[in-house]
């Protein structure tokens, strides 16, 4: 059955960095929007950022500039390179194959045997 996995997370200093890798196993990325999402302690899960098969990317407001949004339909897999990583960001974050735009708290991109990545971000 397709599943799409996070990882690289990882407990790291407000300021770090990591990269998150989103891999599909059954899955093909190739025509389709890819985003990641998020869900903090205690918060409703978001959007974070969206990338098309064109390759416009689109980024929520409080990431822009430090997020970066990539992928390789090649090798089928997504990534997001995060800089400058605030206490803020802490969160499970997870991968799926839609955009950010109209999302609803209560859907689950990543599909029922999908996997998330916690990070956490310390001061």
């Amino acid at each position: 059955q397709a599943q799409l996995v996070a990882s690289g997370g990882g407990s790291v200093q407000s300021g770090g960095s990591l990269r998150l890798i989103c891999a599909g196993h059954g899955y093909t990325f190739a025509g389709g929007c890819m985003g990641w999402f998020r869900q903090g302690p205690g918060k409703e899960r978001e959007g974070v950022a969206h990338i098309r098969s064109d390759g416009t990317t689109q980024y929520v407001d409080d990431v822009k500039g430090r997020f970066t949004i990539s992928r390789d339909n090649a090798v089928n897999k997504l990534y997001l390179q995060m800089n400058n990583l605030k206490t803020d960001d802490t969160a499970m974050y997870y991968c799926g194959a839609r955009c950010i735009n109209n999302f609803d708290p209560l859907d689950r991109p990543e599909g029922p045997r999908g996997q998330g990545t916690q990070v956490t971000v310390f001061s």
